[in-house]
């Protein structure tokens, strides 16, 4: 029934599209009523923004009506629809970095070596801090996987092709992928927010540090990061975060290859007979190694079938998703801003045309370059110094909130989340712990090198 529902939204199960933007549509105005929430934590403090309540009322929806009998229910096929809308929705917010990032070329240029350098405190941190903390639990080669990048999917690809997803290696990342799926966008907006409040960082270093390659992540990271700036240095914190996240996404591949596995690997030689112990957790992962294959390959086959669903929703389904996904963004700016709608819809039609015309570039040669890339580069064309309308452009389209633009897109990543859980759990607190960690690491490595280079 996933299958049938994912590939086409728009056929039969017609009602359970109908049930996911509705829920969708009530979860953001609960998100908005509820408003930012700040508490203070010790020396700093953490920020609850509108984005991070629609993910947890998401997810906390799926678990809740797993038990429920009636129709209403948020059924696996229509938290699988909510993945596979996820995928259009994420279109639109990067057409919204990029047209941030466009108009800011020249402030980026003159960044230069910060933002060259923060990519490799992005994947060298969370092996500094990952790698020893995993062996002292007793994890031994998952530890690799978890703890080499930050486990989106290109790393499920390197570690499938070089080891194999049903080897320790392969769990490891699993665990890495789904620790990001689940708690991602929440763990690394409260970190950002607590260390944005310490005042040790500068804003645009920060922002360098919020790129990890995931965009839920980076927009988590970036809003609660913006929310305690002025307006001026939460404008450059949201450029210079899209930015990295964008140098991350293209070359963060190659580097994560090329330098950060084979250091993981050289670590892992290094520092497990000196720091390597026997627990629970490595003596279960010993005795029941063919129960974990099994279940490292349901859960594989699980991440797969998101992966591979997602962007089958055919253009009338991602045409539906891009219009809902902007209509709830402006929703969310109305309610939070009070910004009437007919300010708000020229800029929100600058963001669907570059979707569009990057869907389309993408289609037309054959997706051999991700839409996300086409994406970017028409926004970013748009607000450029080469566009003879960019002013313009860059003027409607800044009234459009960054965060208003991201709250839908982490409501649909809430409703998608329950239907992981059953795989999750079977990976353990301990490597779940060390995935924390790693993302942890990725985001202060990676601020740290920004802050020596930009000052």
């Amino acid at each position: 029934m996933a299958h049938v529902l994912v590939q086409n939204p728009s056929g039969s199960d017609g009602l359970r599209t109908v049930k996911l933007f509705f829920y969708a549509a009530v979860i953001l105005l609960i998100a908005e009523w509820i408003g930012a929430f700040t508490f203070k934590l010790g020396p700093g403090k953490i920020v609850l923004l509108p984005m991070i309540w629609a993910l947890l009322l998401g997810a906390a929806l799926g678990l809740a009506s797993s038990r429920w009998r009636s129709s209403a229910r948020l059924d696996v096929a229509t938290q699988f629809l909510a993945a596979a809308v996820l995928q259009p929705a994420l279109l639109l917010f990067v057409a919204k970095l990029g047209l941030l990032v466009g108009g800011a070329l020249p402030k980026l240029a003159a960044a230069g070596w910060a933002l060259a350098f923060q990519e490799l405190g992005h994947f060298v941190g969370t092996i500094l801090l990952g790698l020893p903390i995993a062996l002292l639990l007793g994890i031994k080669r998952e530890a690799i996987g978890a703890t080499f990048s930050v486990g989106r999917e290109p790393s499920l690809a390197i570690i499938g092709e070089k080891y194999g997803m049903d080897s320790p290696e392969g769990r490891g990342v699993l665990a890495e992928y789904l620790t990001g799926t689940v708690f991602g966008a929440v763990f690394i907006a409260l970190l950002a927010g607590f260390v944005a409040s310490l005042g040790i960082f500068d804003p645009v270093a920060l922002a360098m540090g919020s790129g990890v390659g995931s965009g839920s992540m980076m927009a988590a990271a970036s809003g609660a990061i913006a929310a305690q700036q002025s307006p001026e240095v939460a404008q450059q914190v949201l450029t210079f975060a899209a930015a990295s996240n964008l140098i991350t996404t293209t070359i963060g591949t190659y580097f994560t290859l090329f330098i950060s596995l084979p250091m993981a690997v050289w670590g892992y030689r290094v520092l497990e007979p000196v720091l390597g112990r026997r627990t629970r957790a490595s003596a279960a992962s010993d005795a029941a190694a063919h129960a974990a294959v099994r279940a490292a390959e349901g859960t594989a086959q699980d991440v797969a079938s998101v992966r591979t669903e997602a962007p089958a929703l055919g253009y009338p389904g991602k045409l539906l998703a891009w219009v809902m996904t902007a209509i709830f963004a402006m929703l969310c700016d109305r309610i939070a801003h009070g910004t009437a709608f007919g300010a708000l819809l020229p800029g929100m039609l600058a963001m669907l045309g570059a979707v569009i015309v990057g869907d389309a570039v993408s289609t037309l040669t054959r997706r051999r370059i991700p839409a996300v890339c086409w994406v970017s580069l028409a926004a970013m064309f748009m607000t450029s110094p080469l566009c003879p309308w960019a002013t313009q452009i860059a003027a409607v389209s800044a009234k459009n909130d960054f965060l208003a633009v991201t709250t839908p897109m982490l409501a649909f990543a809430g409703l998608s989340i329950a239907k992981d859980i059953p795989a999750f759990r079977r990976l353990g607190w301990r490597i779940v712990l060390v995935s924390f960690i790693a993302n942890a690491g990725t985001f202060l490595g990676a601020t740290l090198v920004a802050q020596i280079f930009h000052h």
